[in-house]
């Protein structure tokens, strides 16, 4: 059930991803909500299926981007690792490893993208790159990790409900 509610809800961020989100940059930097809500998934204690959202959220992106299909895929699959990571070594605070996730797969994000693009022929300046595309997109994903984290713990309850002793 939680991979099939998977499909919609990346579809929808997806949307709102490449329809309205990109159109409020910070310099040239931009949030990406869809690997906000893929991190925010694989922290959730509960949760079994981190993998089959990175994937469908790795997909989705790649057919909608410009990067090719193995980014996308690529940082996907990194942000579930670095999720599960975090999550089995900081467990009692939640929204910090939330944050320290999005910092570090932002990053890597970003860094992925633009070395893809030199591998496609695409010259990007590192320094500038940096500077208006990964630093902005780093703040911008650190903002919204609250509501994207808050959002998905309801989802997540309401999928994986504790199970009460009699």
């Amino acid at each position: 059930m939680a991979t099939f509610i998977a499909i919609p809800i990346l579809g929808i961020l997806l949307i709102l991803q490449s329809a309205v989100v990109s159109r409020f940059p910070l310099l040239r930097g931009t949030a990406e909500p869809v690997l906000l809500v893929v991190i925010a998934w694989a922290l959730q204690k509960r949760v079994q299926t981190a993998w089959q959202w990175g994937i469908i959220g790795g997909l989705f992106v790649g057919i909608a981007s410009a990067l090719p299909i193995w980014a996308t895929l690529l940082i996907y699959a990194m942000a579930v690792v670095v999720a599960l990571a975090i999550r089995q070594r900081v467990w009692q605070a939640p929204i910090l490893a939330m944050f320290i996730a999005t910092f570090i797969v932002t990053i890597f994000a970003n860094g992925i993208a633009i070395l893809s693009l030199r591998l496609s022929g695409i010259a990007l300046p590192l320094l500038q790159s940096l500077n208006l595309i990964t630093l902005p997109s780093v703040i911008l994903n650190v903002i919204l990790a609250i509501p994207a984290f808050y959002l998905i713990a309801d989802l997540a309850k309401w999928l994986y409900p504790e199970e009460l002793e009699v």
